[in-house]
Order: C-alpha cells, then structure tokens, then sequence
C-alpha cells in the first residue's frame, strides 16, 4: 500500500512540476495568437471600410501579421453589394410602378475579390485597376479561422485521449463601408 502512494505521489508531482506549465504555457501562446489575429482582423477591415477598397499591399499586409503567429489560416471575405430595386405590380409594364424599392445585397467572396487584387496581368502592385472598389453603404466582413493543431490542442488532447476541433482561433468581424476613395 506504501509503494502505491508513493507512486501516486510522483506522478502528481510531475504533472504539477511539469505538464500543468507546459500545457499553460501553451495555452497563453494560443491566447496571444487570437489577440494578434482579432487586432490584425479589425485593423483590415477598419481601414477598408474606410477607404472603400482593398488593395494588394494591403491584404497581403494583413496575411503577413496573421502567419506571423506560426499558425495556418482560412481566410474568407465578404462583400455585400446594396442595391436599391424599384417594385412594380408588372414587371414588362413600367406604369406599374408601386412607388417603393426594395434593398438586394449582391454577394462577393474570396474567388471574386482575389482576381481582382491579384490578376494574371503584370500589372504593379499600386496599379488602380488591382484596387478591388466597394461603395457607401456595402458591407465588408472577413472571417479568420486557424486550419492547424496549435501546440496547445495536442497537448490537451493526449491528456484528454480526445480529439478535439483544429478551431481554436475563430475571429469574424465586418461593417458597413464608411467611405469611397479614388
């Protein structure tokens, strides 16, 4: 009974000396990752809304600082064209217009925006026509999501003999467009 408590004992020992700092350690290391990659998201999507457009050097900016985490990402925009659509009684009869609009959003994401910021052309980097332009009162939104195992989920998940979601950074964040440059 003697050499079971002592071997209870030592296995405490080490998981309190040495994987509980490990595995906070790690945990910190993620906690960091997500505040880089939230202040990093907000920052793009504050500065596209409000020059109403995304240039090249400006996503490729934002992708620096996220990878500079040592994580992978998914990567996703949004862009909500507003359209204001006039409502007829009969659409072929233009008299029958009932005098009121209706708002569509047409909707662009990444395999529309990126040809734009990144076409087969050698067109420059500061080129205009690489600008992908949005207007007042669209939405922009980007969405960030880690696609790799951080440290920290491995470590959880053999103390756990689990498996847990890759998910551990999921930041979404975006708003109407405040301004239009040329």
């Amino acid at each position: 009974m003697n050499s079971f408590l002592k071997i209870f004992a030592v296995l405490v020992a080490v998981l309190l000396l040495y994987l509980y700092p490990i595995a906070e350690a790690f945990n910190q290391q993620d906690d960091i990752s997500e505040m880089v990659v939230l202040k990093a998201t907000t920052t793009f999507v504050d500065a596209v809304r409000d020059k109403g457009y995304v240039t090249p050097t400006m996503y490729n900016d934002f992708m620096k600082v996220i990878a500079a985490t040592g994580n992978s990402f998914d990567v996703q925009m949004e862009h909500g064209s507003k359209k204001y659509v006039p409502v007829y009684d009969d659409p072929t009869r233009p008299e029958t217009f009932r005098g009121s609009y209706e708002v569509h959003y047409d909707m662009f994401y990444n395999a529309q925006i990126l040809p734009v910021l990144f076409p087969i052309s050698a067109a420059a980097k500061d080129d205009p026509t690489r600008r992908y332009k949005l207007h007042v009162g669209d939405t922009f939104a980007v969405t960030v999501k880690n696609t790799n195992r951080t440290p920290g989920t491995i470590l959880f998940d053999f103390l756990n003999q689990a498996i847990s979601s890759n998910e551990i950074i999921f930041i979404p964040y975006g708003g109407v467009v405040r301004n239009e440059m040329d």
